[in-house]
């Protein structure tokens, strides 16, 4: 990989070199073909001026390179119509070439998982024959889509991680805010009542056009045609990229660097929705007009409403003129019939105001109160998977408070798999049509209005929930919407196959006041072994303020809680098995629970067994201390004598308590030629009909 124009007073990103690492992950897109081919180029060494933005702010317009991520270009168009936005993601009044401050570095944010993520790139860029062979804005000598791309890249590991995507996934990154991909096309009742609750299948939400009015000219808009069977428009680029190439290596024209050829929607392709008129005609009704903006810099429609389209008869003259000339480079006008029968689906970002709040897309409602909680499924804990799984009621849970009738959206964030490279690589070869999945789990947020003092899991759960997003879905974001009463509601985020582990943000905005809360898990227990005897013992305990509710040992008073003594014996040592299992239940209800744990002490030889150890560390420790009915560990310890401490997190927290002590006991094998009589059976038949 060649570099010109190096410098060795600007800044080099180690993190991000101009090498092939930096250009490829798992070489299993056209983008591999350039390997051998691109330079590293700084903005100064492609033109003589080089600007972030062009005086002309449409000519600071995105066009699409050889790279096919036309869905972040569709959300970098949204943040040139919103200057606060803008400024978050490139931090303003950076030096830039020709200032004596400049260092040949930029810096951009993006959001990542509920915060803000800081990303420094040097400005080298990737170019074919002194030009850019990636993104690039429509002036030649304006640099921030380019290097916007470059940082984004780097945020993903490579160039090539950026081929194919959702432009939901964009707008969330470049906003922060909320964005739903919606169906054009409505599906129907009857569909919508047979499809399957929990089904692995991705059912994209249908939306009428007619509800975004309120926010259309706020919020932002893209639109694209179905998926190609190969997945994101895999083999349209592939016949683009060919094309790219043979311009490249034929002509040193780089305006070759886009499609010149006729092609109309028809794979997967993005576009972005830049306006959307209500149009008087001159017979005295209206038609709805979009102006569309195509990522590849050329028009692509030829309707009724192209520059010489029949349509523009219907409308006064002069009106026509203006309209026609706000379409430039790369942008077209269609009407709204048009606009359904061409696209099947519109992704949708709402409105943020200067002030951060999001706008609700349905009413146009500002959603003023916003929440957002971290959490994780975690197998053999949490990792519950869909309703159809017995064990759903251990996926992590929720209360989401609802001070007052309002418009509330939920989201399920899931955090990204990344993908191994080297693997990965291998994997697509064997079978390229089966990637579309490879970087989420199916998700899916069920929510129930409970009685919270009267809450019972298992009868919750029996019963249809409040609202959901339905099905499990192959998406990263999971977007519930709707209007909730006042009252308590339970979530609870789910994958749909059990045992699967992901990591994932809740996030919560509403029109009236909300709480957010988790729902405290229960601790995880040891396995334990099924064969063998155990003798148990159970005993019965009190946390009384002021005298024996010490609280946890983060307080000097730890040693006034109840201690229960216990001895092991020297047969215990003849296995390296597990042999006590501790559970502490406290007797309390669901909606009223303590945060309970315990420890164990090793007693020394003639300490009194009813005082707790002095500055001694426990042997073992139930901890942390959790919101739920009981705890429990299960562990292996030597011969000798022994105390367990039950507590409370805080002191003075009354409660009684069930202390459950279970010892494995070692007998030895007696043989015996000894049968059970008639006698015995019929007694023991007796028994067992009268349990």
């Amino acid at each position: 990989m060649k570099e010109e124009g190096r410098s060795d007073s600007l800044f080099e990103d180690p993190d991000f070199p101009a090498e092939d690492t930096s250009l490829f992950c798992d070489r299993s897109t056209p983008v591999v073909r350039l390997q051998g081919s691109i330079t590293w180029l700084r903005p100064q060494k492609i033109c003589l001026a080089p600007t972030l933005f062009p005086d002309d702010i449409n000519l600071a317009h995105s066009k699409q390179g050889l790279l096919g991520d036309c869905w972040f270009l569709c959300a970098c168009s949204f943040l040139l119509k919103n200057k606060h936005l803008l400024n978050k993601v490139l931090v303003p009044d950076q030096p830039q070439w020709g200032d004596r401050r400049y260092r040949g570095s930029f810096k951009f944010c993006f959001w990542q998982h509920g915060c803000w993520t800081e990303v420094i790139v040097d400005d080298r860029l990737p170019c074919i024959n002194s030009a850019l062979c990636f993104s690039r804005c429509h002036s030649l000598s304006a640099f921030w889509v380019a290097l916007l791309e470059k940082a984004y890249a780097k945020l993903h590991g490579s160039y090539e991680r950026l081929w194919a995507g959702q432009v939901s996934e964009a707008l969330v990154d470049l906003t922060g805010g909320l964005a739903e991909r919606c169906s054009l096309r409505d599906c129907g009742s009857e569909v919508e009542q047979r499809a399957p609750q929990d089904s692995g299948q991705v059912r994209k939400r249908w939306l009428d056009l007619q509800h975004l009015h309120p926010v259309r000219n706020q919020c932002a808009l893209s639109c694209s045609t179905n998926d190609s069977p190969e997945g994101y428009g895999t083999y349209f680029y592939k016949q683009v990229f060919f094309f790219f190439l043979f311009c490249l290596f034929v002509s040193h024209l780089m305006t070759c660097l886009t499609v010149t050829g006729a092609c109309e929607p028809g794979q997967y392709h993005a576009l972005t929705v830049m306006e959307w008129l209500d149009v008087d005609r001159m017979s005295g009704d209206k038609v709805q007009l979009l102006r569309i903006r195509n990522p590849w810099g050329r028009c692509c429609w030829g309707g009724v409403w192209i520059e010489s389209g029949v349509g523009w008869n219907s409308v006064d003259p002069s009106y026509a003129l203006e309209l026609q000339s706000r379409a430039t480079e790369g942008e077209f006008w269609l009407d709204e019939g048009e606009f359904l029968s061409q696209f099947n689906d519109i992704t949708v970002g709402y409105p943020i105001t200067d002030g951060g709040h999001l706008r609700s897309i349905y009413s146009g409602a500002l959603l003023t109160h916003s929440h957002q909680l971290a959490g994780r499924w975690t197998r053999g804990h949490s990792a519950g998977g869909s309703r159809n799984s017995s064990s759903y009621g251990s996926n992590p849970k929720f209360w989401l408070r609802v001070c007052d009738k309002g418009e509330v959206v939920v989201s399920l964030l899931q955090q990204e798999r990344r993908r191994n490279s080297e693997k990965f690589s291998q994997r697509c070869l064997q079978d390229n049509k089966n990637t579309k999945h490879q970087h989420y789990q199916a998700i899916a947020l069920h929510m129930w209005k409970v009685d919270k003092k009267r809450f019972s899991l298992s009868r919750m759960l029996n019963k249809p929930p409040s609202a959901s997003t339905h099905c499990h879905t192959y998406v990263r974001e999971a977007v519930l919407h709707e209007e909730l009463e006042p009252g308590h509601y339970l979530m609870i985020p789910s994958i749909y196959q059990p045992g699967l582990e992901a990591r994932f943000l809740i996030r919560v905005f509403s029109s009236s006041p909300t709480t957010v809360s988790a729902l405290k898990m229960p601790a995880t227990s040891l396995p334990l072994p099924t064969e063998g005897e155990w003798e148990t013992s159970n005993f019965q305990g009190l946390w009384v303020e002021g005298r024996t509710a010490g609280g946890s040992r983060n307080f000097l008073s730890h040693r006034q809680n109840p201690n229960f003594p216990f001895t092991l014996c020297d047969e215990s040592t003849v296995t390296p098995e597990v042999n006590v299992r501790i559970t502490l239940q406290q007797n309390r209800p669901d909606t009223d629970l303590l945060p309970i744990g315990f420890h164990i002490y090793k007693l020394s030889e003639g300490e009194p067994t009813q005082t707790v150890p002095k500055d001694e560390e426990p042997v073992a420790s139930c901890v942390p201390h959790c919101y739920t009915q009981d705890v429990c560990l299960a562990c292996r310890l030597p011969p000798g004598a022994y105390t367990i401490v039950p507590s409370t997190y805080q002191p003075d927290c009354s409660a009684s308590f069930t202390l459950s002590l279970a010892c494995r006991i070692h007998r030895k094998v007696v043989k015996s030629q000894e049968r059970l009589g008639r006698t015995i059976q019929e007694i023991s038949h007796i028994s067992l009909m009268q349990s």
